[in-house]
């Protein structure tokens, strides 16, 4: 077993992610560009991801195939869904707060 192997990457480039998500680096480069995606850039200019890249991109995928929505409406939708997730938490922390008193 190498040393790869043993210890995961803590970014991912484009090909790595185009190769995991079965997608063509261009279209990873699209997806920064409508800023479907965050990414960061090297000294050289290479994009590089964080390895919860795949998941974010199947999302994108999702709403794409399933919903038939286009790649600007994507964004306002992963929008309102992060928000979502965002006041749920809030809610959750509310409540646990509101039961135990504090």
């Amino acid at each position: 077993m190498n040393a790869y192997a043993l210890a995961r990457p803590r970014r991912l480039s484009v090909t790595t992610l185009a190769r995991s998500t079965g997608l063509h680096p261009e279209l990873i480069r699209r997806f920064v560009a409508l800023s479907l995606l965050d990414a960061s850039r090297d000294a050289a200019g290479q994009l590089w991801f964080a390895v919860t890249a795949p998941v974010t991109v199947a999302r994108i995928q999702r709403l794409h195939a399933g919903l038939s929505l286009n790649y600007n409406a994507i964004g306002l939708v992963l929008d309102l869904l992060d928000r979502i997730e965002t006041l749920e938490a809030e809610l959750r922390a509310s409540r646990a707060r509101q039961t135990t008193g504090g």
